[in-house]
């Protein structure tokens, strides 16, 4: 795969992928649950490192969201890709998917749509925000200017205030992501 992404983002793209892997090999970065906190702010703070970028900027469409290959080895991206590539960090750093929602928000303070990664130390927990705009992760009640709208993850979709309102699978872009990754651990 490294391969590929280097002749589609050039010579960089190889470095900037190997350091993703070897960041996810961190000897002391399994996850317990005593230290997920820390793990959080972590995996935080190395992808919010990476570069800004709108999708019509970088991808030349409207909305696109990047598997977390192509987020780092593109060297940039917009609040889907961060908070895709950290769920997907997360996850492989063995933190439980149920404690893990994709969280699709208004923010008042740049008055738009917005995608964070919310992380529920428990199912009826204040979550924790994993935010690009922020490098510390924060209880959501730091976050007033955050409107949940709907939130995810591989098993379900809740709709704020609702509840559960399907499969994952219903969203478009989430199912092109996930085609693409299946196509790259193919590679």
């Amino acid at each position: 795969m490294v391969g590929q992404y280097v002749l589609r983002f050039g010579q960089a793209a190889q470095e900037r992928l190997l350091g993703w892997q070897g960041f996810l090999k961190v000897p002391g970065t399994e996850a317990q649950a005593e230290r997920e906190s820390a793990l959080l702010a972590t995996v935080n703070r190395y992808f919010n490192r990476e570069r800004f970028l709108s999708d019509s900027a970088h991808w030349g469409v409207d909305d696109y969201w990047a598997t977390p290959a192509e987020f780092v080895a593109s060297d940039g991206g917009d609040c889907e890709d961060y908070s895709i590539a950290k769920y997907y960090a997360l996850k492989e750093l063995a933190v439980p998917i149920a404690r893990l929602r994709i969280t699709y928000v208004k923010s008042s303070k740049l008055n738009q749509a917005h995608m964070v990664l919310a992380y529920y130390p428990t199912p009826q927990a204040e979550p924790l925000i994993l935010d690009n705009l922020d490098d510390e992760v924060r209880p959501a009640s730091q976050r007033p200017d955050l409107v949940p709208v709907y939130s995810f993850n591989d098993e379900d979709v809740l709709i704020a205030g609702r509840g559960s309102a399907g499969s994952p699978s219903q969203i478009r872009l989430w199912r092109e992501l996930t085609g693409r990754l299946e196509r790259e651990a193919r590679i």
